[in-house]
């Protein structure tokens, strides 16, 4: 599995998470009989590391997003962020740039333009910031 394919299924699983009370463990067993996912270390890092940071991370996106409460944000543009700033933190190993394109186009695949360029600011903000 490539890493844009990994950094896809990370982006679902998060999303899945939003809306189920399911642990993480729960969430990656389902995926895996579900859609026969093998989730490989990336998966596994970022998936976890976002719900063990989640506080940390919504925080930046709350200091960021000027003006946008998170109950405002889009789910899915919510998840994205999440994502982006949980690699641009945490993973020394991801160029900032690899990781804010990326987010922008699972934005583009899963949401609207709109939320892309949402995500494009608040990322390109969090990346000055860090």
């Amino acid at each position: 599995m490539t890493r844009k394919m990994a950094r896809e299924e990370a982006f679902i699983l998060i999303f899945e998470k939003v809306f189920s009370k399911e642990s993480i463990e729960d969430i990656l067993e389902l995926a895996k009989e579900a859609r026969d996912l093998v989730p490989d270390d990336y998966i596994i890092t970022v998936f976890k590391g976002v719900y063990e940071k989640l506080d940390e991370l919504d925080g930046v996106i709350g200091e960021t997003a000027i003006g946008w409460k998170k109950d405002r944000i889009s789910k899915t543009a919510l998840s994205v962020l999440r994502l982006s700033i949980y690699e641009i933190k945490y993973m020394e190993d991801i160029p900032v740039s690899v990781s804010i394109n990326e987010a922008v186009e699972i934005c583009k695949k899963y949401a609207s333009p709109e939320d892309a360029s949402f995500v494009n600011g608040i990322l390109s903000t969090v990346a000055k910031n860090i």
